[in-house]
């Protein structure tokens, strides 16, 4: 055998077709770019706004997470054509010296991400946070189904930790590092809110105004549906509780940290569960309770309280939620029993799982907590461009994989089995010739989801 690398314009990464045809569909791109301002003298720019940004996100989901990796992606001329260059083989270059290397290095995207924080000739493309998160509601809003009856919106906050002298870096005793704690709220599979906070604050702190422009976006997609907020202890707080209760047809489901007066509500809970274990044996036995508990300062009002008095082998364990939601269910609702305190715990609440399931993927697949850079306004931007790589892939998935094995698949599992595509590029004056491995063993999914996709949205271009 003799292996070299005489092979030409190759690709490894075929499946970037998909991506861009879910990208002209949402106008994910062109509407991001809206968001920055560009100050370049035009006369002189080889890479516009709209094509630096879909460098980056394909990159991100694609796997390549490292500003310091298009150094040689630059040179790919399948991802140039999908960053939309009338010449993905880079021969029309505006400087001599950079002719057969399409696309921007890592420098350029660099000054990108830093442009907020540096007032410099060479940093020209601020960004508009508000836009930016705009923007990232507005699309994931746009994902929900419209005439839906019900929308659970899950909250949740990660340690992303830094490795360096970050700006606004603290040091977390719950993480045992220094980290930032950004909040995440989800509905389902789509991100809505990634919102990156310093760790030196409450973890339900800045929820309510997220709420406020949340809910408000959705009313105006969903104007009939009942929302829920849904989330762990940590965001157990009166304000977030009494803001719900003052919305229309706003619910909330939440953890509550156990104390002596709960625990002593639960004792006849507690006991039952404790005769079924002796008289029934098993791994564990579940018992549910509910009743009005109030705090003696912090909260307003008496609640809703259901309590778990769960024995197991290893002992005792048990758990509280809070919420507003009638036990004898909301109006509309066909299922009456759906809101008594077993099926409010078990189904409703203990679902909130499936939120930790797409914050791995943010985590684990795109690298959302790589927090490389100095300011804290940058590694906000890099969130969102994380973000808005998951959604490409997130829609990949609703859209082109529905009823495949690849239904209920991680973005990771979707970058290996359907972009990881060897293809080989050949440019001419009148088209670019893509050619994928004939060896691909996913050629009908790819297909089926190309298809799919085509009869979505017309690709751009």
């Amino acid at each position: 055998m003799v292996a070299d690398f005489s092979g030409g314009t190759l690709s490894s990464d075929g499946g970037l077709l998909l991506l861009r045809q879910i990208d002209a569909g949402l106008g994910l791109t062109r509407t991001l770019a809206g968001c920055f301002c560009d100050r370049r003298d035009q006369r002189f720019v080889d890479h516009s706004m709209p094509q630096l940004l879909a460098q980056r996100i394909y990159g991100l989901a694609l796997g390549y997470e490292d500003i310091n990796d298009h150094e040689h992606l630059r040179r790919d001329p399948l991802l140039a054509a999908a960053c939309d260059k009338r010449d993905p083989l880079g021969q029309d270059r505006f400087n001599p010296l950079d002719r057969g290397i399409a696309l921007a290095g890592p420098s350029t995207l660099n000054r990108l991400e830093l442009s907020n924080n540096k007032d410099t000739r060479c940093h020209k493309l601020p960004h508009d946070p508000a836009k930016v998160e705009n923007c990232l509601l507005t699309m994931g809003v746009r994902q929900l189904p419209k005439h839906a009856k019900e929308i659970i919106l899950d909250l949740d906050s990660m340690g992303h930790l830094v490795h360096g002298m970050q700006e606004g870096r603290h040091y977390s005793a719950y993480y045992g590092d220094y980290c930032y704690l950004p909040l995440y709220i989800v509905v389902g599979d789509v991100v809505l809110w990634a919102q990156l906070r310093t760790s030196d604050r409450d973890g339900a702190d800045g929820v309510v105004p997220a709420l406020e422009k949340i809910v408000a976006a959705i009313r105006q997609r969903c104007k009939k549906a009942r929302l829920i907020v849904r989330g762990d202890s940590g965001f157990c707080r009166e304000e977030i509780m009494a803001w719900c209760e003052g919305q229309r047809e706003v619910y909330h489901c939440l953890g509550l940290a156990k104390n002596s007066v709960l625990l002593e509500n639960l004792i006849p809970a507690l006991v039952r569960a404790r005769l079924r274990y002796c008289l029934c044996g098993g791994t564990s036995v579940r018992e549910f309770t509910e009743f009005e508990y109030q705090t003696q300062k912090s909260w307003s009002r008496a609640r809703r309280v259901i309590g778990k008095a769960e024995v197991m082998s290893a002992g005792d364990n048990p758990r509280f939620i809070v919420t507003n939601l009638p036990a004898k269910s909301c109006k509309g609702e066909k299922d009456r029993a759906r809101f008594t305190p077993a099926r409010l715990y078990e189904e409703l609440y203990c679902a909130r799982g499936e939120m930790e399931n797409v914050l791995k993927q943010q985590v684990l697949d795109l690298q959302a907590d790589a927090m490389s850079t100095h300011h804290l306004a940058s590694n906000q931007l890099r969130l969102w461009l994380a973000t808005f790589a998951y959604m490409l892939l997130e829609r990949l998935r609703a859209l082109g994989c529905h009823g495949t094995e690849l239904a209920r698949a991680t973005a990771g599992s979707i970058r290996l089995k359907l972009l990881k595509v060897a293809a080989q590029v050949t440019v001419s004056v009148r088209r670019v010739y893509i050619q994928l491995s004939s060896a691909y063993p996913g050629q009908e999914l790819f297909r089926l989801c190309h298809a799919r996709l085509l009869r979505w949205g017309a690709p751009a271009g």
